[in-house]
């Protein structure tokens, strides 16, 4: 396989690192990283993080990047990776930085990041979208109209994922889950009205749009273990994050029971926090955000583990119309890639910080064909969208 260095011997030397600058945006609490060089090529990519955070981060890493050739991307990555405490928190900061990177190695090679080492494995990627279901799951009028608004979405969106939380408070009592807790014990009662909800909503929906079962790491096991028995009769593509983050053979006990294939990703980080759930036969499917997972660099490494199991990858991407951007090139040049999840189309994404449009057609996007990520970043866009009280660019 052809090496970046290799792509970019003719232009070794010839940039230098001079800035790196962040700008959280409203809508998310993540921020955008912009990598400025001496030859005026700039890099854009997105953190996963809020915009103080980020800066503190980027502050501490900038010893291992000023003055650097900004093509020798895996050498960064793994300065900043190895050449400090390895401390979870300031890998969001490094995947936003590795993002931009690429963009850069891009604009100099005048190639898309997605044809960079590994080539295009397909131009189009299929999507899904989170939708919080018909306000009253146990309506048959109102599933209905939920259904036709989810059928006539100028998107033409092939697959929807939906939590249980609209459920809560009418038909679930409100302090079942409480977000950054811990849910009570899922009791039979309560797995009945949550499997006849989602039957509900899988009737009125057309046949031909798969369904996903949302959860956020709040369950047991016995509860975990009720919840996938109880939505197996929608035959959802998977149900994700059931248990706490962190791998425990719980994980394993709950795949080898659970009629419904199981995913995690989203808040794990790096390769070596995937790599305990592959080996150990634990889930079906992962789902790593390259915001938080590494980057482009992290992000390969952990589709290239995952393609050893033969484990299909997924995207977590709640993020920007720059991280739509590089998402879609991560998923261009990943083999055993199937779908990426957007909120394209929902009015979150600022789709007017770049000059380019992203295109949804079918349930797909098409995947950004100029240099690098493939957009324009409109300067006078970022500044209006910026969250409240922050920098512009510090």
């Amino acid at each position: 396989m052809t090496t970046l260095c290799e792509l970019a011997a003719p232009e070794q030397g010839r940039l230098r690192i001079t800035a790196i600058k962040a700008v959280q945006v409203k809508s998310c609490s993540q921020t955008l990283i912009k990598v400025e060089t001496d030859a005026g090529i700039v890099g854009y990519g997105e953190a996963g993080g809020p915009g103080p955070m980020i800066r503190g981060n980027l502050r501490y890493l900038e010893p291992f990047l000023l003055e650097k050739d900004p093509l020798e991307i895996d050498r960064l990555y793994n300065a900043m990776i190895n050449l400090q405490h390895p401390n979870r928190p300031h890998v969001p900061t490094i995947s936003g930085v590795d993002i931009a990177l690429w963009d850069i190695a891009g604009k100099v090679l005048g190639r898309p990041v997605s044809q960079l080492l590994r080539g295009q494995y397909r131009t189009e990627i299929p999507l899904y979208v989170n939708t919080p279901g018909p306000i009253n799951w146990f309506d048959q009028g109102e599933c209905k109209a939920w259904a036709q608004q989810i059928a006539n979405h100028p998107y033409g969106w092939k697959a929807i994922k939906m939590s249980f939380r609209r459920l809560l408070g009418s038909a679930l009592p409100l302090d079942l889950m409480q977000v950054g807790r811990r849910s009570v014990m899922l009791r039979p009662s309560a797995l009945k009205v949550i499997g006849k909800g989602y039957e509900n909503c899988r009737a009125a929906l057309d046949p031909a749009i798969d369904m996903i079962v949302h959860c956020h790491n709040e369950f047991d096991l016995p509860s975990a273990l009720g919840l996938v028995k109880a939505v197996a009769p929608i035959e959802p593509l998977w149900i994700e994050d059931l248990l706490p983050v962190p791998y425990s053979d719980t994980w394993k006990l709950l795949r080898a029971a659970s009629p419904v294939p199981i995913l995690t990703g989203e808040k794990l980080e790096l390769p070596r926090e995937f790599l305990p759930f592959m080996v150990n036969g634990a889930v079906d499917m992962i789902q790593p955000d390259i915001l938080f997972a590494g980057g482009f660099t992290g992000g390969w490494k952990i589709a290239e583990l995952a393609d050893l199991f033969y484990i299909a990858v997924t995207a977590h991407n709640i993020g920007t119309v720059v991280q739509n951007a590089a998402t879609a090139h991560y998923a261009a040049s990943t083999r055993n890639f199937v779908m990426s999840e957007t909120r394209l189309g929902a009015g979150l994404t600022l789709d007017d910080m770049i000059e380019e449009e992203l295109e949804v057609i079918d349930g797909k996007l098409r995947v950004p064909t100029g240099p690098g990520l493939g957009i324009t970043v409109v300067e006078e866009a970022v500044r209006a969208n910026m969250a409240e009280g922050e920098p512009y660019w510090d």
